[in-house]
């Protein structure tokens, strides 16, 4: 099965594409984690995408399609695979198409703006040990420490109200579009994000098997 999911950032994507992932044995494909990859490397086309991210702006679509289309083309990408942050436009949705990848199911995991924003900016991580906590949802057991390793535990700038009320508007405006192209071609399926990760887990699996 091929799969997209669509969805704002800190609406869970990740966790879920991890779920489907071991679901149905198939790779879950994250443009970030490749373009981080390509950074680490200092590889051609991370070199042409660092500005880009450093500034909080979009990939072109020349450097994000290169990188997706040549690792769908891997070996274990045979059986299918999960998309997940490809495509965030129509543009490169229609990129997708022309590969010759035919998609399956597209899963659109909506949460409010408000509930993002608090999920994100209660987000702290430690840069020692790289554990992460959330204010409300998984708190270290001292104010600002990591349990793992004790130093102390900081907010990064992605994280930060603003920046997540940028990233969000950037959503709005050029990925949200894709859920009405999925839609005219009958393969959008809708699951409301749950406050418990296990209940959207439910609704997402069930998604999965829904024909209607």
């Amino acid at each position: 099965m091929k799969l997209i999911l669509l969805g704002a950032p800190g609406a869970g994507k990740g966790t879920q594409a991890e779920v489907i992932c071991k679901h149905l044995s198939i790779p879950a494909i994250s443009t970030g984690n490749i373009i981080r990859a390509a950074l680490k490397a200092q590889t051609e086309m991370g070199l042409k995408a660092k500005e880009f991210i450093e500034s909080g702006k979009l990939v072109p679509d020349d450097v994000v399609i290169g990188i997706i289309e040549e690792r769908l083309r891997e070996d274990d990408c045979n059986n299918g695979f999960i998309l997940d942050g490809f495509p965030r436009t129509v543009p490169q949705a229609q990129a997708l198409d022309q590969m010759g990848f035919e998609i399956d199911r597209v899963i659109d995991i909506e949460v409010s703006d408000e509930k993002i924003v608090q999920r994100m900016s209660g987000r702290r991580v430690c840069p020692g040990c790289g554990a992460s906590y959330h204010l409300d949802y998984k708190p270290p057991k001292q104010a600002g420490i990591c349990n793992v390793c004790g130093e102390a535990l900081i907010r990064r700038r992605d994280d930060a109200p603003e920046t997540v009320l940028e990233r969000l508007k950037v959503y709005h405006s050029q990925t949200e579009p894709l859920i009405d192209y999925y839609r005219a071609k009958g393969k959008l399926r809708v699951v409301e994000g749950q406050e418990d990760i296990a209940d959207t887990t439910a609704l997402t699996l069930k998604a999965l098997e829904d024909r209607a």
